[in-house]
């Protein structure tokens, strides 16, 4: 879940949902100079779908004792994180497999910059079991994925490696613009038509909802994007407690328009 604060309070949103404005920045993606997306209908499903091991968990989401609002995706304990990201990428792979392999190539993305220093021991050694799984996983779907002959001009090392990257890039954006831009940012290492960029994205005006890009990596003049969230401006004694004010609590339409800076 992140969080989002504004002058009215705060506004919590679904990991899925973010996912959904990933998906929206995918779909959007591309002109001359940052290239194509190959293959489009996949790796933009991969985009939307990344979170989608978060479903179960946002449905019925837990407390952090320590401030009363639900777990961010920053805080949630190792354990049950892991849970969640275990469940996603064979969660989309009866969509796609090549969704699937991006899916899970975020995952272990996250989990090979893991910072152990809080793990108890078994959360350690489940993280290790997460990777281990998760390349079979990868191995698995590239070998079919380099049999195919529809797939195996984009399952090379070097076309992977750009798709994954793609995927990263949209979800720190999508992370970025749904939680609220406060200032300028840049991200380095943006794949292009050749070789890489840095893009760069600052609120017009200080308005978090209109949001200046500077180099354009989108097909279209301007991108609107949209998000769900709800209005949530109470702290919580307990999960059971979140769970009834976040049922109660109303929902809020988030536009986000994109302009060549």
């Amino acid at each position: 879940m992140l969080h989002r604060a504004d002058a009215d309070g705060l506004i919590v949103i679904g990991q899925p949902a973010h996912a959904w404005v990933s998906g929206q920045l995918a779909r959007a993606w591309g002109n001359e100079r940052f290239g194509a997306v190959a293959p489009r209908e996949e790796v933009c499903l991969g985009a939307e779908q990344h979170d989608v091991g978060w479903v179960a968990w946002e449905a019925a989401p837990t407390r952090n004792p320590r401030t009363g609002r639900p777990y961010t995706f920053m805080e949630l304990p190792t354990g049950v994180h892991l849970g969640l990201w275990s469940a996603a990428a064979p969660a989309v792979l009866p969509q796609s497999r090549y969704a699937a392999l991006l899916v899970s190539l975020h995952g272990t993305g996250l989990y090979e910059r893991h910072n152990y220093a809080r793990d108890t021991p078994e959360e350690a050694q489940g993280v290790r079991d997460f990777l281990a799984r998760s390349y079979a996983l990868q191995g698995a779907i590239l070998a079919s994925l380099r049999a195919d002959p529809r797939y195996a001009p984009h399952a090379t090392p070097e076309a992977v490696a750009r798709n994954r990257r793609l995927v990263a890039v949209w979800d720190a954006l999508s992370l970025a613009l749904c939680m609220g831009l406060g200032g300028e940012r840049t991200y380095p290492d943006v794949p292009a038509a050749a070789g890489a960029e840095t893009l760069t994205l600052a609120p017009v005006a200080g308005d978090p909802t209109r949001v200046a890009v500077r180099p354009w990596p989108f097909s279209a003049d301007a991108v609107r994007l949209v998000c769900e969230g709800r209005r949530l401006p109470e702290t919580c004694e307990d999960d059971e407690a979140l769970r009834a004010a976040l049922t109660r609590a109303p929902w809020v339409t988030i536009e986000t328009h994109l302009a060549p800076a």
